[in-house]
C-alpha cells in the first residue's frame, strides 16, 4: 500500500506561483509512474501533468503547458508540481496519484485517472 500526502496548496493572486509537493511512502518510489490531477466543482477530474517512471517522460495538459513543471526527487520520495503564471481557472483541488510499482504506462495513458493510489488533495485558489 502506498500512501500519498500532498502539500503546498493555498490562495494566490493571478500571475503568482505555487509549488505542490507529494510525499510518498514505500521503498520503490522510483518505480512509480505518477501524476497530478485537479478537480474543480462541477467538473471532471483532469490530469494536468504526469511522469513515467521508466524514462521520466512527461505529459502536460495543453492548458498548463509552459506554466507548470512536474518533477520528482527519488531520494526524497517526493514529486513536485511547480505552477507559475497561475490563472483563476487553475482553481481546483489538486491530487497526486501513483501507479503500483513497475507498472508501465503508454504515453497516452499517463493522463488517464486509473492510477492505483491517490492522495487526499490540496486546495489551490487563484484570485483575479
Amino acid at each position: 500500500q502506498v500512501q500519498l500526502v500532498e502539500s503546498g496548496g493555498g490562495l494566490v493572486q493571478a500571475g503568482g506561483s505555487l509549488r505542490l509537493s507529494c510525499a510518498a511512502s514505500g521503498r520503490t518510489f522510483r518505480t512509480y509512474s505518477m501524476g497530478w490531477f485537479r478537480q474543480a466543482p462541477g467538473k471532471e477530474r483532469e490530469c494536468v501533468a504526469a511522469i513515467r517512471w521508466s524514462d521520466d517522460r512527461t505529459y502536460y495538459a495543453d492548458s498548463v503547458k509552459g506554466r507548470f513543471t512536474i518533477s520528482r526527487d527519488n531520494a526524497k520520495n517526493t514529486m513536485y508540481l511547480q505552477m507559475n503564471s497561475l490563472k483563476p481557472e487553475d482553481t481546483a483541488t489538486y491530487y497526486c496519484a501513483a501507479d503500483r510499482s513497475s507498472f508501465y504506462r503508454n504515453y497516452d495513458d499517463l493522463k488517464a485517472p486509473t492510477y492505483n493510489y491517490w492522495g487526499q488533495g490540496t486546495q489551490v485558489t487563484v484570485s483575479s
